[in-house]
């Protein structure tokens, strides 16, 4: 079970190091508290991981922590620079750009298959998930509010029932998160608007082609918001960032 240490003062003094077989649950465990810690930017795009202090917050080998990072490079969610390390990734605006020309074709394109596959228990999954979506967003949980929105367009592309765009449309999803981290208006992030319900209804609706004009329309206003305007690295505090997962 996860334990979030309640502050600086409680953190234990020298954490167990674990061994080279450290156990697949356990890397696993680790993989996904840094992976959404990369997705929800408390670890910002740029910022440095460091193979020991990473190990010394989970209590892993280095070993253990240089196979996860070598995972989250293959997804691009991670850089792996020689003799610099890894760090978290930072898509350029070009990188942006594309990103988002990739989403609308596939996107858009999938619509009038989902609205022709969707049934009424896959349109409930999604009001619920859009609606968490918004309360969170209103709370001002941003980076929630991010996660929440990709793991919406994530599903939508699955109910498409071709499962090699949808794992396309994942890693761009994984991506776009990067890319509003680093150039999207902290006053508008993400899918604010009640996009996300009309999609629903005209997916419901059978209505294929509506449904890929209004994605289309939306990620637009999702690029639009973006300012193409760098900041510089940082040196995350890993011990505020992550709680020890338990052995």
């Amino acid at each position: 079970m996860n334990q979030r240490q309640p502050g600086p003062d409680h953190r234990p003094s020298s954490p167990r190091r674990g061994k080279d077989g450290d156990g697949a649950e356990r890397h696993e465990a680790i993989y996904r508290s840094i992976s959404d810690a990369i997705i929800e930017h408390r670890l910002k795009p740029g910022a440095r991981l460091r193979e020991d202090a990473l190990a010394e917050v989970f209590g892993v080998s280095r070993t253990g922590i240089r196979k996860i990072l070598q995972r989250l490079a293959l997804e691009q969610l991670v850089t792996l620079t020689p003799r610099r390390g890894a760090s978290v990734t930072r898509p350029t605006a070009d990188e942006a750009r594309d990103v988002f020309d990739a989403r609308q074709m596939i996107e858009c394109g999938l619509m009038p298959e989902v609205a022709e596959r969707i049934t009424p228990d896959d349109a409930a999954s999604l009001r619920s998930l859009s609606a968490r979506e918004q309360q969170v967003l209103q709370e001002g949980d941003h980076s929630a509010g991010i996660r929440l929105s990709a793991e919406f367009h994530s599903r939508l592309a699955r109910l498409s029932g071709n499962t090699t765009l949808a794992d396309v449309v994942d890693r761009l999803c994984f991506r776009s998160s990067l890319i509003l981290a680093v150039y999207g208006d902290p006053r508008h992030l993400g899918c604010e608007s009640h996009d996300h319900g009309a999609l629903i209804d005209h997916l419901e609706a059978g209505q294929g082609d509506r449904a890929a004009a209004l994605m289309c329309r939306h990620l637009d206003a999702v690029e639009a918001t973006l300012s193409l305007v760098e900041d510089e690295d940082e040196a995350p505090d890993l011990q505020s960032i992550f709680y020890r997962v338990t052995p």
